[in-house]
């Protein structure tokens, strides 16, 4: 089949059809159903704390800790793999590659238990790997297939594609759960554990489309002995040429600062629900974080369209300015969120700016790049700067909930982390400079 040309409607609608594929594991797995089910796992138990690794620790420091390892895992490879990528001119083969082990971890999710902690927290582990690499080569491919002045409508268009695929599994899978008996299923366990089978299958399967159209990748030239590090040296290299560009640099900088907020908040928000909000019952707390993550999911389709439309008219750099302002005021309200219906409004505002976010700093940085065909190298550095921010944003809020015995002094610290980015965007140029 003739490869597609760059800027072409049907290529633009491929690569924007994987966030439709890979959505469902952000939402289900690290936001919705399997937070839920892990919480689950240690009220039955009637314990808090596990003993693993050589010593006792509570459930949310736990898998914040796992988290933060993975993510310290994918900062590391990503690099190493982009270079290799880059070398033989097979990008679309690594994307395959972790979308199939993020995928079939998912499936081992279905036997994640107290009795078998360690192969459950593996599952989890690659999974995490799986997504964010294979996440890395997607977004290397924007600046590949579409035109600068096309990267805004495309990425929020991406990430609406995957809210609305994710949110149609998620409720698929409320229903199952909720009215497990018209299944005929004996309790709520089984069809919640189907449904980490269910996004390893949506995953793999809906994947498809965009493999079948994403260009192979572009060959690099060079010795095969350096094929190991030229992934690491290309970081040095794109490093390197930030000095030339103050506006990418300063603009990647408050990106580190926000994104790793932002990135720790998304993750947490579901655990942070199941154990500091008053539901009145297991059935009302499945049901009311369900329902909240829906609400999150629904509201950033508009949110993500409404930031595309209002960075049109005033700029990226101040509507992220805006956004981040937002981020704060919600950091400051979650430390006195205590009902359902406080967390159903926190919820709400959290998507208006969830999405908006996370499309316009993918499509900001798109558009600062310098003139250049190495995109894979410029992603990675992206990318990598992202998962550090998390690994550091993820194990300051494990470990500030287990010094100060409460996740809402962790959401407050990581307001700190708005305020900073907000503060570091008012810096960064309107137009290049040296």
């Amino acid at each position: 089949m003739p490869a597609l040309e760059k800027g072409s409607k049907k290529l633009l609608h491929a690569w924007a059809f994987f966030d439709w594929s890979i959505s469902v594991y952000n939402l289900i797995i690290s936001s919705a159903i399997f937070p839920i089910f892990y919480g689950a796992l240690f009220r039955d138990a009637g314990i808090d704390k596990i003993t693993i690794f050589g010593g006792e620790i509570e459930r949310a420091p736990l898998i914040s800790y796992v988290t933060a390892a993975a993510f310290l895992v994918v900062s590391f490879i990503t690099p190493l793999l982009a270079g290799i990528a880059d070398y033989i001119g097979n990008k679309r083969g690594f994307m395959k590659f972790f979308t199939y082990l993020g995928a079939i971890s998912c499936i081992g999710l279905y036997f994640f238990s107290l009795e078998h902690i360690y192969f459950g927290l593996l599952c989890y582990f690659l999974a995490l790997v799986g997504f964010w690499t294979s996440f890395a080569f997607y977004n290397s491919y924007l600046p590949d297939i579409a035109y600068p002045e096309q990267h805004d409508a495309l990425s929020a268009k991406g990430y609406s594609l995957g809210y609305i695929g994710s949110v149609i599994l998620l409720v698929v899978n409320l229903l199952m759960i909720l009215k497990y008996e018209m299944f005929g299923f004996e309790s709520a366990a089984a069809p919640t554990k189907i449904s980490f089978i269910m996004v390893g299958l949506w995953w793999m399967g809906f994947a498809q489309y965009t493999f079948k159209y994403m260009p192979k990748g572009t060959k690099t030239e060079g010795a095969l002995n350096n094929v190991l590090f030229n992934g690491f040296k290309e970081l040095k290299a794109v490093y390197n040429s930030l000095s030339d560009d103050k506006r990418l640099k300063r603009y990647l900088i408050a990106f580190f600062i926000y994104s790793m907020a932002v990135q720790t908040v998304m993750l947490v928000a579901t655990y942070f629900g199941e154990e500091d909000i008053n539901w009145g019952s297991d059935d009302e707390r499945t049901v009311g974080l369900i329902v909240s993550i829906l609400l999150i999911q629904l509201v950033a389709i508009v949110g993500a369209t409404l930031t595309s439309k209002l960075s049109e008219r005033i700029g990226n750099i101040k509507t992220l300015i805006i956004v981040n302002a937002i981020w704060i005021i919600i950091c400051i309200a979650g430390y006195f969120v205590i009902t359902p219906l406080d967390f159903y409004i926190t919820a709400g505002v959290v998507g208006l700016v969830m999405g908006g976010i996370q499309a316009l700093s993918r499509s900001t940085y798109s558009k600062f790049l310098p003139e250049t065909e190495d995109t894979t190298s410029f992603f990675s550095f992206y990318d990598v700067a992202e998962k550090i921010g998390i690994v550091i944003g993820m194990a300051l809020y494990g470990g500030v909930a287990q010094i100060t015995g409460s996740m809402r002094n962790s959401i407050i610290f990581l307001g700190l982390f708005f305020l900073v980015g907000m503060l570091l965007l008012f810096r960064v140029p309107t137009k290049k400079t040296a």
